[in-house]
């Protein structure tokens, strides 16, 4: 049964709640079952909708590593407006998708592509999208025209997890593991959330209708 939102509103009897106990209420009504995937590399996280995590709010990571020494990421859909010239400090026309992609390293730029071998020392991480790899060539391919805005995605910074960090947030339910899509990663949606909760299945859809702020219904 699809649960609206407003079966948890704010009453009289409700009201003097904290909003940790409001968003303990809230994890009652929206909880949803566990995907069994595991958070092996190249799967995503979907942040759960009552997260209070500023940082990572409705936020879909891609994970690039996770062994016994932790786990590390990009946040996929947190977009910043500058342009790459701005961060590569060199005069250079190109439109990528820039996101911020957690708050380790934040001064740095990292990326994931499509271009396989063309670009020397990527690795692999799921289908045809490839993690990293040398910048210089990136911006050669860039200043030819070989390199298209579809098929790299930049970030800056990366998420980190210390070891067993990540399976600690994944037993208190602030993350669902679930499959990368191949074609969309590297696409600029400004609902990717959204848009990858609703993918799941009418199992998830409940996510969908709990607003941003629930202080706010």
């Amino acid at each position: 049964m699809n649960i609206g939102f407003q079966n948890v509103k704010v009453t009289d009897k409700t009201k003097h709640l904290t909003p940790a106990q409001i968003i303990k209420i809230e994890k009652m009504f929206f909880k949803v079952k566990p995907t069994n995937i595991p958070p092996t590399k190249g799967k995503i996280l979907i942040s759960a909708p009552m997260s209070n995590d500023t940082f990572f709010s409705r936020s879909v990571v891609l994970l690039t590593s996770h062994d016994e020494n932790g786990s590390t990421g990009y946040v996929l859909n947190n977009y910043v407006s500058k342009p790459l010239s701005h961060f590569l400090n060199t005069d250079i026309d190109f439109e990528a998708s820039i996101s911020l992609g957690g708050p380790v390293a934040s001064n740095r730029l990292y990326f994931i592509h499509s271009l396989g071998e063309q670009i020397p020392n990527s690795y692999p991480l799921i289908d045809d999208i490839y993690w990293g790899g040398d910048l210089e060539v990136v911006i050669e391919l860039i200043k030819i025209g070989i390199l298209q805005t579809s098929q790299i995605k930049f970030f800056i910074g990366y998420a980190g997890w210390d070891k067993g960090q990540l399976e600690r947030e994944l037993e208190h339910e602030y993350w669902l593991v679930y499959n990368a899509n191949s074609k969309t990663v590297l696409k600029k949606d400004t609902n990717y959330w959204r848009n990858t909760v609703r993918s799941m299945g009418k199992s998830y859809s409940v996510w969908l209708n709990l607003p941003s702020n629930p202080q706010l219904n």
